[in-house]
Protein backbone atom coordinates (compact mmCIF):
# COMPACT_ATOMS: atom_id res chain seq x y z
CA UNK A 1 0.00 0.00 0.00
CA UNK A 2 1.54 3.34 -0.93
CA UNK A 3 2.30 6.06 1.81
CA UNK A 4 0.71 8.75 2.33
CA UNK A 5 3.84 10.96 1.11
CA UNK A 6 4.06 8.37 -1.93
CA UNK A 7 0.31 9.37 -2.92
CA UNK A 8 1.02 13.22 -2.61
CA UNK A 9 4.01 12.59 -5.09
CA UNK A 10 2.73 10.55 -7.49
CA UNK A 11 -0.93 12.32 -7.90
CA UNK A 12 -0.78 15.63 -6.81
CA UNK A 13 2.87 17.17 -7.15
CA UNK A 14 3.18 19.34 -10.77
CA UNK A 15 4.98 21.89 -11.89
CA UNK A 16 3.64 25.39 -10.64
CA UNK A 17 5.61 27.84 -12.85
CA UNK A 18 3.71 30.97 -11.06
CA UNK A 19 4.90 29.84 -7.63
CA UNK A 20 8.05 30.98 -6.15
CA UNK A 21 7.97 27.44 -4.14
CA UNK A 22 5.35 25.27 -4.67
CA UNK A 23 4.64 21.34 -2.66
CA UNK A 24 7.46 19.78 -1.34
CA UNK A 25 8.28 22.42 2.33
CA UNK A 26 6.30 23.44 5.54
CA UNK A 27 5.04 26.15 3.51
CA UNK A 28 4.32 26.96 -0.72
CA UNK A 29 5.63 30.72 -1.16
CA UNK A 30 3.58 32.98 -3.64
CA UNK A 31 4.52 36.41 -4.78
CA UNK A 32 1.45 38.76 -6.34
CA UNK A 33 1.56 40.75 -8.94
CA UNK A 34 2.51 44.41 -8.32
CA UNK A 35 -0.71 46.50 -7.83
CA UNK A 36 -3.00 43.68 -7.26
CA UNK A 37 -4.51 42.50 -3.75
CA UNK A 38 -5.35 38.73 -2.95
CA UNK A 39 -8.76 37.08 -2.68
CA UNK A 40 -8.48 34.29 -0.54
CA UNK A 41 -11.25 31.32 -0.01
CA UNK A 42 -11.95 28.26 1.76
CA UNK A 43 -14.49 25.49 0.99
CA UNK A 44 -15.23 22.15 2.38
CA UNK A 45 -17.25 19.44 0.85
CA UNK A 46 -18.17 16.09 2.81
CA UNK A 47 -19.74 12.77 1.64
CA UNK A 48 -23.33 12.68 2.81
CA UNK A 49 -23.67 16.17 2.96
CA UNK A 50 -21.85 17.56 -0.34
CA UNK A 51 -21.58 14.81 -2.69
CA UNK A 52 -23.38 11.57 -2.41
CA UNK A 53 -21.18 8.37 -1.70
CA UNK A 54 -20.12 6.48 -4.75
CA UNK A 55 -19.78 9.76 -6.74
CA UNK A 56 -17.63 9.18 -9.30
CA UNK A 57 -14.32 10.72 -8.65
CA UNK A 58 -13.47 12.52 -11.23
CA UNK A 59 -16.49 14.58 -11.46
CA UNK A 60 -15.85 14.68 -7.67
CA UNK A 61 -12.08 16.30 -8.02
CA UNK A 62 -13.26 18.68 -10.89
CA UNK A 63 -16.30 19.93 -8.49
CA UNK A 64 -14.09 20.15 -5.31
CA UNK A 65 -12.35 22.26 -7.03
CA UNK A 66 -15.12 24.26 -9.35
CA UNK A 67 -17.10 25.09 -5.86
CA UNK A 68 -13.60 27.45 -4.94
CA UNK A 69 -13.28 28.86 -7.79
CA UNK A 70 -16.79 29.92 -8.52
CA UNK A 71 -15.99 32.55 -5.06
CA UNK A 72 -13.37 33.57 -6.40
CA UNK A 73 -15.67 34.59 -9.87
CA UNK A 74 -17.99 36.07 -7.11
CA UNK A 75 -15.28 38.70 -6.30
CA UNK A 76 -13.94 39.20 -9.75
CA UNK A 77 -10.73 37.60 -9.28
CA UNK A 78 -8.52 35.49 -11.48
CA UNK A 79 -7.35 32.39 -10.01
CA UNK A 80 -3.28 31.98 -8.76
CA UNK A 81 -3.12 29.54 -6.91
CA UNK A 82 -5.24 26.35 -4.72
CA UNK A 83 -4.52 24.17 -1.79
CA UNK A 84 -6.32 21.04 -1.04
CA UNK A 85 -6.18 19.05 2.31
CA UNK A 86 -8.20 15.74 2.23
CA UNK A 87 -9.46 13.14 4.24
CA UNK A 88 -9.23 9.62 2.52
CA UNK A 89 -10.88 6.58 4.31
CA UNK A 90 -8.60 3.97 2.72
CA UNK A 91 -5.41 4.72 -0.01
CA UNK A 92 -6.83 4.32 -2.91
CA UNK A 93 -4.76 4.57 -5.85
CA UNK A 94 -7.34 4.22 -8.26
CA UNK A 95 -9.62 6.49 -6.60
CA UNK A 96 -7.36 8.96 -6.09
CA UNK A 97 -5.41 8.76 -9.29
CA UNK A 98 -9.11 9.55 -10.84
CA UNK A 99 -9.78 11.93 -8.62
CA UNK A 100 -7.16 13.96 -9.13
CA UNK A 101 -7.54 13.83 -12.84
CA UNK A 102 -10.36 15.44 -12.46
CA UNK A 103 -9.20 18.00 -10.03
CA UNK A 104 -6.09 19.74 -12.04
CA UNK A 105 -8.26 18.81 -15.15
CA UNK A 106 -10.66 21.86 -13.35
CA UNK A 107 -7.01 23.66 -12.53
CA UNK A 108 -5.94 23.85 -16.08
CA UNK A 109 -8.82 24.89 -17.14
CA UNK A 110 -8.98 28.22 -15.03
CA UNK A 111 -5.47 28.91 -14.76
CA UNK A 112 -4.29 27.85 -10.90
CA UNK A 113 -1.55 26.11 -9.70
CA UNK A 114 -1.74 23.07 -7.10
CA UNK A 115 0.90 24.35 -4.28
CA UNK A 116 -0.01 22.24 -1.56
CA UNK A 117 -1.80 20.80 1.23
CA UNK A 118 -2.59 17.83 3.71
CA UNK A 119 -3.99 14.37 3.69
CA UNK A 120 -5.10 11.83 6.18
CA UNK A 121 -7.26 8.92 7.23
CA UNK A 122 -10.76 9.51 8.25
CA UNK A 123 -14.16 9.74 7.00
CA UNK A 124 -14.03 11.19 3.33
CA UNK A 125 -13.89 14.86 3.35
CA UNK A 126 -11.89 17.55 0.90
CA UNK A 127 -11.19 21.23 1.54
CA UNK A 128 -9.74 23.55 -0.74
CA UNK A 129 -7.96 26.62 -0.02
CA UNK A 130 -8.11 29.18 -3.57
CA UNK A 131 -6.15 32.04 -3.75
CA UNK A 132 -6.75 34.72 -6.84
CA UNK A 133 -5.87 38.31 -7.59
CA UNK A 134 -7.64 41.41 -8.67
CA UNK A 135 -6.53 45.21 -8.69
CA UNK A 136 -6.42 46.55 -5.63
CA UNK A 137 -10.12 48.49 -5.24
CA UNK A 138 -11.65 46.29 -7.91
CA UNK A 139 -13.09 43.27 -5.90
CA UNK A 140 -16.84 42.85 -6.39
CA UNK A 141 -18.28 42.95 -2.22
CA UNK A 142 -21.67 42.26 -0.95
CA UNK A 143 -22.10 45.49 0.61
CA UNK A 144 -21.97 47.35 -2.77
CA UNK A 145 -25.45 47.14 -3.71
CA UNK A 146 -28.00 50.72 -3.77
CA UNK A 147 -32.00 50.40 -3.90
CA UNK A 148 -33.56 50.32 -6.99
CA UNK A 149 -30.45 47.99 -8.07
CA UNK A 150 -31.71 45.48 -11.21
CA UNK A 151 -31.05 42.25 -9.83
CA UNK A 152 -29.43 39.84 -12.21
CA UNK A 153 -28.32 35.62 -12.24
CA UNK A 154 -26.63 34.03 -14.85
CA UNK A 155 -27.26 30.66 -16.63
CA UNK A 156 -30.02 28.27 -15.53
CA UNK A 157 -30.36 27.79 -11.86
CA UNK A 158 -32.30 24.69 -10.73
CA UNK A 159 -30.63 22.47 -12.60
CA UNK A 160 -28.47 20.94 -10.25
CA UNK A 161 -31.05 20.57 -7.77
CA UNK A 162 -32.98 19.14 -9.41
CA UNK A 163 -30.31 16.52 -10.81
CA UNK A 164 -29.79 15.77 -6.81
CA UNK A 165 -33.31 14.96 -6.29
CA UNK A 166 -33.07 12.44 -9.35
CA UNK A 167 -30.67 10.84 -7.80
CA UNK A 168 -32.02 10.83 -4.23
CA UNK A 169 -35.47 9.39 -6.20
CA UNK A 170 -37.77 12.01 -5.09
CA UNK A 171 -38.50 13.32 -8.67
CA UNK A 172 -37.79 10.88 -12.14
CA UNK A 173 -36.45 13.18 -14.77
CA UNK A 174 -36.74 11.81 -18.42
CA UNK A 175 -33.13 10.69 -19.82
CA UNK A 176 -32.11 13.58 -21.64
CA UNK A 177 -33.23 16.23 -18.72
CA UNK A 178 -31.36 13.33 -15.92
CA UNK A 179 -27.82 13.72 -18.26
CA UNK A 180 -27.87 18.03 -18.00
CA UNK A 181 -29.17 18.08 -14.73
CA UNK A 182 -26.30 15.52 -12.84
CA UNK A 183 -23.71 16.98 -15.29
CA UNK A 184 -24.68 20.33 -13.73
CA UNK A 185 -24.62 19.13 -9.96
CA UNK A 186 -21.01 17.16 -10.86
CA UNK A 187 -19.56 19.34 -13.35
CA UNK A 188 -20.59 22.96 -12.12
CA UNK A 189 -18.71 25.59 -13.94
CA UNK A 190 -17.42 28.71 -12.07
CA UNK A 191 -18.18 31.45 -14.21
CA UNK A 192 -14.84 33.25 -13.99
CA UNK A 193 -15.19 35.20 -16.89
CA UNK A 194 -18.50 36.64 -16.09
CA UNK A 195 -17.05 37.72 -12.40
CA UNK A 196 -13.71 39.24 -14.27
CA UNK A 197 -16.02 41.18 -17.11
CA UNK A 198 -18.31 42.53 -13.80
CA UNK A 199 -15.70 44.53 -12.41
CA UNK A 200 -16.31 48.25 -12.48
CA UNK A 201 -19.93 46.85 -13.76
CA UNK A 202 -21.63 44.95 -10.64
CA UNK A 203 -22.24 46.77 -7.40
CA UNK A 204 -22.74 43.43 -5.73
CA UNK A 205 -22.04 40.06 -6.23
CA UNK A 206 -22.39 36.10 -4.76
CA UNK A 207 -22.45 32.62 -6.10
CA UNK A 208 -25.19 30.82 -5.71
CA UNK A 209 -24.02 27.89 -3.97
CA UNK A 210 -26.97 27.64 -0.80
CA UNK A 211 -30.19 28.64 -2.86
CA UNK A 212 -30.84 32.01 -5.13
CA UNK A 213 -32.87 33.22 -2.35
CA UNK A 214 -30.68 32.51 0.23
CA UNK A 215 -27.95 34.07 -1.11
CA UNK A 216 -29.06 37.23 -2.79
CA UNK A 217 -30.55 37.65 0.91
CA UNK A 218 -26.57 38.50 2.24
CA UNK A 219 -26.30 40.93 -0.18
CA UNK A 220 -29.19 42.07 0.81
CA UNK A 221 -28.01 42.14 4.40
CA UNK A 222 -25.10 43.50 3.87
CA UNK A 223 -25.99 46.16 1.42
CA UNK A 224 -28.78 47.19 3.92
CA UNK A 225 -32.04 46.43 2.03
CA UNK A 226 -35.17 44.15 0.67
CA UNK A 227 -35.30 42.70 -3.26
CA UNK A 228 -38.67 41.88 -5.17
CA UNK A 229 -37.97 38.88 -7.47
CA UNK A 230 -40.72 38.83 -10.50
CA UNK A 231 -41.70 35.47 -11.41
CA UNK A 232 -42.17 35.85 -15.06
CA UNK A 233 -38.30 37.32 -15.44
CA UNK A 234 -36.90 33.55 -14.39
CA UNK A 235 -35.65 31.34 -16.62
CA UNK A 236 -37.90 28.91 -18.09
CA UNK A 237 -38.08 25.87 -15.99
CA UNK A 238 -37.09 22.84 -17.71
CA UNK A 239 -40.73 21.46 -19.51
CA UNK A 240 -40.32 17.61 -18.77
CA UNK A 241 -40.12 18.55 -14.66
CA UNK A 242 -42.47 18.73 -12.36
CA UNK A 243 -43.29 22.46 -11.79
CA UNK A 244 -43.52 22.84 -7.95
CA UNK A 245 -40.17 20.79 -7.23
CA UNK A 246 -38.46 22.75 -10.54
CA UNK A 247 -39.76 26.03 -8.91
CA UNK A 248 -38.44 25.19 -5.57
CA UNK A 249 -34.87 24.21 -7.23
CA UNK A 250 -34.71 27.20 -9.00
CA UNK A 251 -35.68 29.35 -5.91
CA UNK A 252 -33.45 27.51 -3.26
CA UNK A 253 -32.00 24.51 -4.56
CA UNK A 254 -28.35 25.91 -4.30
CA UNK A 255 -25.29 24.24 -5.84
CA UNK A 256 -25.48 25.50 -9.04
CA UNK A 257 -22.40 28.25 -8.63
CA UNK A 258 -24.05 30.77 -11.36
CA UNK A 259 -23.37 34.34 -10.37
CA UNK A 260 -26.07 36.66 -8.44
CA UNK A 261 -25.37 40.44 -9.23
CA UNK A 262 -26.61 43.64 -8.55
CA UNK A 263 -26.60 47.05 -11.53
CA UNK A 264 -28.10 50.10 -11.63
CA UNK A 265 -30.51 50.32 -13.65
CA UNK A 266 -28.60 52.64 -16.40
CA UNK A 267 -25.94 49.70 -16.92
CA UNK A 268 -28.90 47.11 -18.49
CA UNK A 269 -28.23 47.44 -22.17
CA UNK A 270 -24.05 46.63 -21.10
CA UNK A 271 -25.37 43.93 -19.09
CA UNK A 272 -27.51 42.69 -22.33
CA UNK A 273 -24.39 43.18 -24.53
CA UNK A 274 -22.14 41.08 -21.80
CA UNK A 275 -24.53 38.34 -21.87
CA UNK A 276 -24.14 38.11 -25.65
CA UNK A 277 -20.36 38.50 -25.57
CA UNK A 278 -19.90 35.35 -23.01
CA UNK A 279 -22.55 33.57 -24.77
CA UNK A 280 -24.24 33.16 -21.20
CA UNK A 281 -27.54 33.67 -20.90
CA UNK A 282 -28.23 36.49 -17.94
CA UNK A 283 -31.49 36.86 -16.46
CA UNK A 284 -33.04 40.17 -15.15
CA UNK A 285 -35.34 38.86 -12.33
CA UNK A 286 -35.99 41.52 -9.94
CA UNK A 287 -34.92 44.70 -8.24
CA UNK A 288 -33.47 45.76 -4.87
CA UNK A 289 -35.61 47.92 -2.30
CA UNK A 290 -35.01 50.60 0.00
CA UNK A 291 -35.74 48.71 3.22
CA UNK A 292 -37.80 51.05 4.82
CA UNK A 293 -41.27 49.22 6.23
CA UNK A 294 -39.62 45.97 5.29
CA UNK A 295 -37.18 44.27 6.76
CA UNK A 296 -33.35 44.08 5.61
CA UNK A 297 -32.75 41.12 3.80
CA UNK A 298 -36.48 40.64 3.06
CA UNK A 299 -36.67 38.74 -0.26
CA UNK A 300 -40.43 39.35 -1.90
CA UNK A 301 -41.46 36.27 -5.27
CA UNK A 302 -44.25 38.90 -7.02
CA UNK A 303 -46.59 37.21 -9.70
CA UNK A 304 -47.78 39.39 -12.81
CA UNK A 305 -49.62 41.13 -11.25
CA UNK A 306 -47.85 42.44 -8.43
CA UNK A 307 -49.12 39.80 -5.86
CA UNK A 308 -46.75 37.97 -3.55
CA UNK A 309 -46.56 33.92 -3.84
CA UNK A 310 -45.21 31.76 -1.06
CA UNK A 311 -41.76 31.46 -0.84
CA UNK A 312 -41.57 28.80 2.04
CA UNK A 313 -37.81 27.60 1.51
CA UNK A 314 -34.87 29.80 0.75
CA UNK A 315 -32.07 28.04 1.11
CA UNK A 316 -29.35 25.15 2.77
CA UNK A 317 -28.55 25.91 5.83
CA UNK A 318 -25.90 23.19 7.45
CA UNK A 319 -27.49 23.58 10.95
CA UNK A 320 -31.07 24.35 10.17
Amino acid sequence: MPSEFELIARHFTRATPSAVLGPGDDCALVRPAPGMELAITTDMLVEGTHFLPGTDPGQLGWKTLAVNLSDLAAMGAAPRWVLLAGALPAADDAWIAAFAGGFFSCAQRYGADVIGGDTTRGPRNLCVTAIGELPAGAALRRDGAQADDDVWVSGQPGLAALGLAHLQGRTTLPAALVQRCVAALQRPLPRIELGLKLRGLASAAIDVSDGLVADLGHILERSGLAADLYEGQFPLLPPAAEPKLARECQLAGGDDYELCFTTPPAARQRVVMLAAELDLPLWRIGRTVASGERPVADVRLLDADGQPLPVTHKGFDHFA
